[in-house]
């Protein structure tokens, strides 16, 4: 028996060492599988692109959670003698990541603009690389079998390539525009924002009542006040019996301090029963506003300017942050005898989540991507994402996501792709003459055009273009590569459902509409992982938990089966360190068990199987059973299943029950009953807790096993 069994099991000494065996093996790679005999040539493919880290600092325990489950599905295919593939890659996150660096500045009292574009984008890029260089740490760290050799990142030079080619072709298809529309602007980070940059707090606000003025035939119902000004209509319900014959009429009042000139119009949209019943309609300022201008052709009145301040209005209001403004036009409204009453409410206050910033909608010239225009095969990019799901196969789990999919596609508008910062895939558009008018001449492109008179566009393209490419840019895209041949579509995409809408659908949308396929089969949404409390993990809580601390104090495999083992699709864990501490005994379980089997069967030869008897049988038989139940499980993805039943069978059958029998009388039937267990066993165990049965495999086998474990065959 190895002296190793000796001494209680050490994570901390052995999993490094493991993972560099496995590094060194090259059984990641799917290639060097086929090169060494432990894949068929011919076998069938599985894939996964692992959703890449934003490259802004540390992993967290979501991402904990992301990598075990991944690495536990790319084990047992890998097993099962499967071409298995786990390409791993970082996402540059431009505005997360800028942002980062921007904070750094200002200690140094600095900004982007003192240092250049060129001089700042090398701060960011060699921030990226530091943090990157913690990721892969922390992945190699979890026991990732990742396939290093193909690591990709969003920013690097093939995706590049992908980036640009996919702008052009959508925007040579006409699904790519430059248009002066509504978006959701930071005046803080100056820079337009993706819905999902957008964290939304409940404050308690006022819902002012109030006329336009003194001769005015209705009163209107505001949180904003301020933005009145910039009000080109009002709304009613067409069916409303108070405000139907006024539809179609046109008033012109002066409120405080400017000239608006109201329409009134009738949409359905208007709830009779919420405040008044009339709306006050502002397309410059409002999401809802703008579509219902849209519908009736209303003029568009900015009244707001990037840096959230009024640019119209009396004196103490023009030139004021809105805040200000409001407080000062309530003041006007009561003097001039307009105001009606005051009610706090409970609203969800849109503020950006990198800078803090309260989001203003503003009209702005900008590129967006039309979702309702035919894109391919008489579809439009909306209804390919539709029938993605609905006909061409993706299963989304848990099930009840494809509701909430549907809502949001069906309700999915032009996509705002461009943004006004400096870190990311700039907008490969060049401009002859000046850039903010539309009239001028401009080239697209993949490569910059000939020429010294061409000035490209200043604006970065939204991280989401770029991350919407990831399933088939990481495989070689747009060069027809025996990658993206062999392993397109990829089988699972494994993600938190907080971004399902945001990043899921768009991969969706890139792929069936640039290759003509769906970007992978299945979609697996983990929930979120809480602290014990159940609370979300957040810095102002001082709850959030470093991966790293919770492996160097309990093993990686501890915290892998705390991850995984009854948590199912979709639901969110709890983790507390008592989980992780007693999945940390169940790996001393299965090291103290192993070490008894070695002991008690020294020189039994497993080869030459002797005839087994019925109370051993039984035991075999039930172990098998077993290996039929939880291989289904784990093509179904029931991982959280899988752990729990091995756990409950190793633990309170094999080293209670079987062991117990066994030492009873250990004759050649009860010898190899708990050989062949126990190597079955550390089989089924390893996609779950892969550094300990590793290492006793290599231990049982005297330092020699034929084979590593990672290519073991699955149980049969």
């Amino acid at each position: 028996m190895n002296e190793k069994f000796l001494k209680p099991y050490n994570a901390g000494e052995t999993e490094d060492k493991i993972y560099k065996t496995w590094e060194e093996s090259g059984f990641f790679n799917p290639d060097i599988c086929i090169e060494k005999g432990a894949t068929k040539k011919d076998a069938e493919s599985f894939s996964i692109v692992l959703p890449p880290p934003n490259v802004t600092g540390t992993l967290h325990t979501g991402h904990a959670s992301m990598l075990a489950i991944e690495d536990i599905m790319v084990r047992f295919e890998r097993m099962r003698g499967k071409r298995t593939l786990w390409l791993p890659g970082t996402d540059h996150a431009a505005i997360a990541t800028q942002s980062k660096v921007e904070k750094e500045l200002q200690k140094e009292k600095l900004t982007r603009h003192d240092l250049g574009r060129e001089e700042f984008l090398k701060r960011v890029n060699e921030f990226a690389q530091n943090s990157h260089d913690t990721i892969v740490s922390q992945v190699r760290k979890m026991g990732a079998s990742v396939d290093w050799s193909r690591e990709a990142y969003t920013l690097d030079e093939t995706r590049e390539k992908s980036v640009r080619t996919a702008f052009k072709k959508m925007y040579d298809d006409g699904l790519i525009y430059r248009g002066y529309r509504i978006v959701n602007w930071d005046p803080k980070g100056q820079t337009t924002i993706s819905d999902d940059e957008i964290v939304y707090e409940e404050r308690v606000g006022k819902l002012y009542t109030f006329k336009y003025s003194k001769d005015a035939p209705f009163s209107i119902a505001t949180t904003r006040p301020e933005t009145k000004l910039g009000d080109t209509a009002v709304a009613v319900h067409p069916e409303d019996p108070r405000y139907k014959d006024l539809i179609g009429n046109t008033y012109t009042f002066n409120f405080a301090g400017a000239d608006v000139t109201i329409k009134v119009v009738g949409d359905e949209v208007v709830e009779p029963e919420f405040g008044t019943g009339v709306v006050g309609v502002t397309p410059a300022h409002s999401g809802t506003d703008w579509e219902i201008g849209k519908r009736h052709d209303l003029p568009v009145v900015p009244v707001v300017n990037e840096y959230g301040k009024m640019i119209v209005g009396m004196e103490g209001v023009k030139d004021k942050k809105t805040l200000e403004a409001r407080e000062k036009i309530v003041e006007w409204l009561k003097s001039e005898g307009l105001f009606e009453k005051e009610e706090e409410i409970k609203q969800n206050i849109g503020t950006a989540e990198r800078t803090g910033g309260i989001v203003e909608p503003l009209p702005k010239l900008q590129w967006f991507i039309d979702v309702n225009k035919e894109a391919r095969d008489g579809k439009s990019l909306k209804e390919l994402m539709l029938d993605a799901v609905r006909k061409d196969g993706i299963e989304i789990m848990p099930d009840r996501f494809e509701k909430v999919y549907f809502h949001w596609i069906e309700n999915l508008r032009d996509w705002n792709i461009s943004r006004q910062i400096w870190f990311g895939h700039r907008v490969p558009v060049w401009y002859k003459g000046d850039p903010s008018a539309q009239a001028e001449e401009i080239y697209v492109g993949v490569e910059a055009p000939e020429g010294s008179d061409w000035k490209q566009d200043e604006d970065t393209l939204d991280t989401w273009f770029s991350s919407g490419l990831w399933t088939f840019s990481t495989l070689g895209w747009p060069e027809q590569t025996e990658d993206l041949k062999n392993f397109h579509p990829t089988n699972v995409l494994e993600t938190g459902y907080d971004i399902l809408f945001f990043w899921v659908a768009r991969m969706i949308l890139m792929s069936t509409y640039l290759l003509g396929e769906i970007p992978f089969k299945t979609v697996y949404l983990h929930g979120l992982v809480r602290d014990k409390q159940g609370r979300k993990m957040s810095k102002s809580l001082g709850n959030i938990v470093n991966p790293v601390d919770l492996i160097e104090k309990y093993g990686a495999d501890a915290l892998r089966m705390s991850l995984v083992v009854g948590i199912g699709p979709g639901s969110d864990n709890n983790l507390g360190e008592d989980k992780i501490k007693a999945y940390s005994k169940f790996g001393n379980k299965i090291w103290n068990a192993t070490r008894f089997v070695i002991e008690n069967t020294d020189g039994f030869d497993i080869s030459t199987k002797p005839t087994i008897l019925p109370e051993h049988e039984v035991y075999i038989t039930q172990w098998k059973n077993l290996v039929s139940e939880i291989t289904k499980e784990m093509e179904e993805y029931k991982l959280y299943l899988v752990g729990e039943k091995l756990y409950h069978f190793f633990w309170h059958t094999f080293a209670d029950v079987i062991i117990e029998e066994c030492k009873k009388d250990l004759n050649d039937s009860a010898k190899y009953t708990l050989v062949y267990l126990l190597k079955e066993q550390l089989k089924a165990l390893h996609p779950f807790m892969p550094f300990i049965t590793e290492e006793i495999w290599e231990l049982i086998h005297d330092g020699k096993p034929e084979k590593l474990l990672i290519i073991e065959k699955w149980p049969n």
